[in-house]
């Protein structure tokens, strides 16, 4: 068949030059009866101008006195002449030419042919070639997707059982997410080494799995360690995608357990960013853990209408040790003015009262309060950031369902009452066989301090964005600030202390040592009943190194405490 075609394909090429030759032979002739016509004309000028001389011969002997018209009509017979002749000239050149154009596309039209007819012979082992690699390049293409497949079904399956293995043992799950350089670090890298020529970036995500970092220092050791985590985002994956990774636990939220997720790592590294999104009014694509919590809390409460579910939000910091409630104003206004000293001996401190719970109805509603509250928040300008968070924020959003009726004394002692109640209101399962009642943040083990009467806790969700561990040479804070600082690494290593100590199992876990772990005491503590994410925030610079590798050490530590299965 396909001999067949190369055939049909040579016979029309030929047809094609066959026809282009006729042409030119047809043009060929057009120039010839030109030419034709031409001499023609010219034996008639030389006529007319025999006539004419002889007229003018005949008219000078008849009339002496048109001498002179005969004689510039002699005058003018050479001119045309010599004009005739160039005609003449050029009629032959026109004819050469043409010739020569006839010759050279003929023979043009033979190489062409020539080479149609060595093609067609070649044709058919080229079509066998092509054929043999277009039928090795599929099979390759199907073992390739193939291989893919497989490789796909068994990542899934591995991080199916890894999951499911994380849900027994009850681990803190641990993400890590790299800062990508600002232009910031290029200034206080080239300060910081000689090697300009050095990449800035020390820290690398080698999968979605894996943080490696490497710094192979001249005249000092080399650092090359790797960390492996849940996931691993790299600088350039969007807010989006890190949210995608927390979505699935404000599903388990709904169903009865209670969520936290921490945002944890040095100043200047991106936790308010991944917590909050963007400082910027502009930047609304690049919303943060918060905003997008809110949303999707709400969307999930809206899928089911019939479960009367109710959202109260109470929004802390834990500043020098010290608990404020940001809803009741516990904060002089300024956010980056002048410093303000807060009290911080044992006299001034007071007992933690219960936090304000504003009710929200919606994401927006959810979104303003924040945002409101944000703005009463420590903040201070460092050498490493320009708006430093001197404090831990801890938003908590509490979801309640009312009874169906009685107050919740009445509610049963058992499992089955509280099943049977739970079927009336709405509630998960999980949520009516656990019945909790809140306790204030910060407040120790006791009687209930945020439980509202007549209602039925459900869960809890709480977002924390930590205050950045950071070295007071490196950031050049002074007065205030250095205290600022001091408390701040200091709870953050009671914090360390509290994962150290629940991963050894020790009988004793400090939690006592620090307000904030106080805060976090029930999604620290043993019972299972919370699920704990915690974000390592990075920076790819070299001169962070040493906080990085802190940091990433947390992280570790952390994925080895148990707490249950949650």
């Amino acid at each position: 068949a396909s001999q067949r075609r190369w055939g049909r394909i040579s016979e029309q090429r030929a047809g094609q030059l066959q026809r282009q030759v006729q042409a030119k032979e047809e043009r060929i002739v057009e120039l010839e009866t030109e030419n034709a016509v031409l001499h023609l004309r010219l034996a008639q000028y030389r006529g007319t101008s025999g006539k004419g001389a002889g007229a003018a011969t005949q008219l000078c002997s008849q009339c002496p006195e048109r001498e002179p018209p005969r004689r510039s009509a002699a005058l003018a017979a050479p001119q045309l002449w010599r004009r005739v002749q160039a005609l003449k000239q050029d009629t032959e050149a026109l004819r050469a030419s043409s010739l020569e154009v006839f010759r050279a596309c003929r023979e043009h039209l033979q190489d062409g042919l020539s080479e149609v007819v060595a093609a067609v012979q070649r044709a058919p082992l080229c079509h066998e070639a092509l054929l043999a690699w277009q039928s090795k390049a599929g099979r390759l293409e199907r073992s390739l997707q193939e291989v893919s497949a497989r490789y796909e079904l068994e990542r899934q399956k591995r991080k199916v059982l890894h999951n499911r293995l994380v849900e027994l043992k009850g681990n803190v799950r641990v993400h890590c997410r790299i800062r990508p350089p600002l232009p910031s670090d290029e200034e206080f890298d080239g300060q910081a080494s000689q090697d300009s020529s050095a990449p800035a970036g020390v820290v690398h995500a080698v999968d979605d799995e894996t943080v490696l970092v490497r710094w192979d220092r001249p005249a000092h050791r080399s650092i090359h360690k790797t960390y492996s985590f849940e996931r691993v985002y790299g600088p350039a994956e969007s807010q989006q995608v890190v949210f995608a990774d927390v979505c699935p636990l404000l599903t388990s939220l709904l169903d009865g357990y209670n969520v936290c997720i921490l945002a944890y790592g040095q100043t200047g590294c991106g936790k308010s960013y991944t917590m909050l999104g963007p400082l910027s009014k502009d930047e609304r694509g690049d919303l943060g853990i918060v905003p997008r919590a809110a949303g999707e809390l709400f969307r999930l409460i809206s899928e089911n209408p019939s479960r009367s579910l109710k959202v109260d939000v109470s929004i802390v910091e834990v500043y020098n040790d010290d608990i404020l409630d940001l809803l009741a104003n516990e904060r002089r206004p300024a956010v980056s003015g002048p410093p303000w000293e807060a009290p911080m001996t044992k006299a001034t401190k007071r007992e933690m009262s219960p936090p304000t719970r504003a009710p929200v109805r919606s994401a927006e509603d959810f979104i303003a309060l924040a945002a409101g509250s944000l703005r009463f928040q420590a903040r201070r300008a460092t050498r490493v950031h320009a708006r430093s968070s001197r404090s831990h924020l801890i938003i908590t959003a509490t979801v309640t369902a009312a009874p169906a009726g009685g107050s919740p004394e009445k509610q049963g002692t058992c499992c089955e009452g509280h099943a049977s109640q739970s079927a009336k209101t709405g509630l998960a399962p999980r949520a009516a066989c656990g019945t909790r009642r809140a306790r204030a943040p910060g407040a120790s083990p006791g009687p209930p301090g945020a439980q509202r009467v007549g209602e039925q806790v459900h869960a809890k969700l709480q977002l924390v964005d930590l205050a950045g561990s950071e070295c007071a040479g490196v950031s050049a804070v002074t007065g205030a600030a250095l205290r600022e600082t001091s408390f701040i690494n200091r709870s953050l290593a009671a914090l360390a202390d509290v994962l150290g100590a629940l991963a050894e199992h020790r009988d004793h876990i400090p939690y006592r040592n620090s307000q904030l772990t106080r805060v976090l005491q029930d999604v620290l503590g043993n019972g299972g009943d919370a699920k704990l994410l915690v974000i390592l925030c990075v920076s790819p610079c070299r001169k962070h190194v040493a906080e990085t590798l802190r940091v990433l050490g947390f992280g570790a530590q952390a994925r080895h405490v148990q707490r249950g299965p949650a």
